[in-house]
């Protein structure tokens, strides 16, 4: 039967020149892979992410703000060193001076290479839920408060945001959002304009002058969402003082 032969160094180029992208490949891979674990490990997730705004900047838009400068690495460094406002908004960016010299190059320069990422706007969710207040008015929410059997059980995200609140929350702004002396009451906070967007950024920020701490680091954006949920549900009294009945008790 007919066909065509190699010879070895021909099998050995050809092998050689298969292998070479895929393994630059799995070297790019491990390599993202690594910074995305430092980045993880840090609290850098807890206010950017890849392609959208959450409480700062999204790693695109950085990347193309630093596009084409000589220094981008040594300013985005010092930048994240140092932390600061002003750049992209009031809310101020955390210093990181524990990170070393190398973690932190590594963290910049795969953040400057993630410039062909299209940030996506901030949107609320188009889902909506309609639940009927004690004086009988409707109010339309963003997000499922109750279970769907009839149970008069809040799912697990409103719980979670009842715990998170009552564990961290409480100290200054009252227990199940009843208002306190020492800091704003947050049903009021939300009747009177704040947004999700502010909420968020507010929470992972702090405000120093105030004495509120900043939770970046320690609280996710989950986190976060979770205990505005439940503050929006004790703002309509759609749940009563105490802990409510859930779908994970």
């Amino acid at each position: 039967m007919g066909g065509v032969v190699l010879s070895a160094a021909a099998l050995c180029a050809a092998e050689k020149v298969g292998s070479e992208p895929r393994n630059a490949n799995v070297r790019q891979t491990e390599a993202d892979n690594s910074v995305e674990a430092l980045i993880a490990d840090s609290d850098c997730r807890a206010c950017h992410t890849l392609d959208r705004v959450l409480v700062g900047p999204a790693y695109s838009e950085v990347a193309r703000q630093y596009e084409g400068r000589d220094d981008a690495v040594q300013q985005l460094m010092r930048s994240v060193r140092e932390g600061g406002s002003g750049r992209w908004g009031d809310i101020p960016m955390t210093p990181h001076p524990d990170l070393s010299d190398r973690d932190l190059e590594e963290i910049v320069t795969w953040i400057l290479d993630q410039k062909d990422h299209v940030p996506t706007p901030n949107e609320s969710e188009t889902t909506r839920y309609a639940y009927t207040l004690g004086d009988g008015r409707t109010v339309n929410l963003d997000f499922q408060l109750f279970l769907e059997d009839d149970s008069g059980r809040v799912t697990e995200d409103v719980f979670r945001g009842y715990l998170y609140y009552n564990s961290y929350c409480y100290r200054c702004h009252g227990l199940d959002v009843t208002g306190s002396e020492l800091a704003p009451d947050l049903r009021d906070s939300l009747e009177g304009g704040l947004t999700a967007q502010d909420f968020l950024a507010t929470s992972m920020a702090g405000r120093e002058a105030e004495g509120m701490p900043g939770w970046a680091g320690f609280m996710s954006e989950q986190d976060i969402r979770q205990i505005l949920r439940y503050v929006a549900a004790r703002r309509f009294e759609l749940i009563p003082i105490g802990r409510p009945r859930s779908e994970i008790e």
